[in-house]
């Protein structure tokens, strides 16, 4: 009997893998870990390492000052740290995303976005490059998100897209202390090396 019991164990276990994760998989993440759906995969990572946080950070507050605040800079976004993205079934974390005001005039006060943002970044690293570049890339895309920057900080290297038909087209690079003027923010410049320990 108890072979019996261990196969059906084993096949209940083998279905569980094979159902399409939903929201629950993502609340019962460990605290300290990222949790993404992506196609129907739960995707978990541990927190940034520093030079990820770093750059991250710094990005934000460069972006955020210019462009977050509603006086005093350029202002018209929000630019948000790690929100969590409800798109279709899928549930993304961007390191960072930005709204515009005229699309989301009222910052929700949810858990989470359904909305696209008009602009994410992503920050590579070796754990997550592979997710960011060839599963989350094409959801951004199938969404609507107008401008993606990819960022490395190991490399220190920042290459900016925009979407066009459907397909994403690289219009700008930058590395090292490079001077940064990329839209949709092109109408602050920043230098590159601000995002580098």
């Amino acid at each position: 009997m108890a072979p019996v019991s261990a196969t059906k164990e084993a096949m209940s276990g083998d279905a569980a893998a094979k159902r399409p994760a939903t929201y629950q998989d993502v609340l019962d993440a460990p605290a300290d870990m990222i949790a993404e759906i992506v196609a129907g995969t739960l995707h978990t990572q541990p927190r940034p390492s520093m030079p990820h946080a770093l750059a991250s950070s710094s990005l934000g507050i460069e972006l955020g000052a210019s462009f977050g605040r509603r006086s005093g800079g350029h202002g018209g976004w929000w630019i948000i740290y790690e929100p969590e993205l409800h798109l279709g079934e899928d549930i993304l974390v961007p390191d960072l995303a930005g709204w515009r005001r005229e699309r989301m005039p009222a910052f929700p006060e949810t858990a989470f976005v359904t909305l696209a943002p008009d602009w994410v970044c992503e920050v590579l690293s070796p754990s997550t490059r592979r997710t960011d570049l060839h599963e989350k890339r094409p959801v951004y895309a199938r969404e609507g998100v107008t401008y993606l920057w990819l960022l490395d900080p190991f490399d220190r290297t920042l290459e900016a897209f925009a979407l066009a038909d459907g397909r994403w087209t690289l219009i700008a690079t930058a590395q090292d202390d490079d001077p940064v003027s990329i839209p949709p923010f092109e109408a602050s410049t920043f230098s590159l090396g601000e995002l580098w320990p």
